[in-house]
């Protein structure tokens, strides 16, 4: 007797590799955007270690790391989405059994921050 027909769903090793890889994408926009809050914030803190040594540090109020920091925090966000986006996409099709490997993510998000961490570096050589 034969088995019925089920449809292919992909075994579970493939749908928990897909979970990982969405898991580490996961941590790497909290990492960006971790990094982007610390760019906001680093002002604040060198002036209050500035306070606390009972010296005056002169740090500019004006400038762009307040603008980086928030690309930065969009960045981990916009990563977040995206990846939530590929892991569906990679879902579906190990549930149909034809998965294409696609570099597009990567190739977006790496492209975004290089972007960022040229704006980042022109900003620190002129301050």
């Amino acid at each position: 007797m034969d088995a019925p027909d089920k449809p292919f769903r992909g075994n579970a090793g493939d749908h928990l590799a897909n979970e990982r890889t969405f898991l580490a994408w996961i941590r790497t926009s909290i990492g960006i955007m971790g990094f982007g809050f610390v760019v906001v914030k680093f002002s604040l803190f060198v002036r209050q270690v500035g306070s606390a040594l009972g010296t005056s540090l002169s740090v500019p109020r004006t400038g762009y790391s307040h603008i980086i920091g928030i690309m930065l925090v969009a960045l981990g966000g916009i990563t977040i989405g995206l990846s939530y986006l590929r892991y569906i996409q990679t879902k579906k099709q190990i549930d149909i059994g034809e998965y294409y490997h696609s570099t597009l993510f990567a190739k977006i998000i790496t492209g975004l921050i290089v972007l960022v961490s040229v704006t980042l570096m022109a900003y620190l050589m002129k301050t």
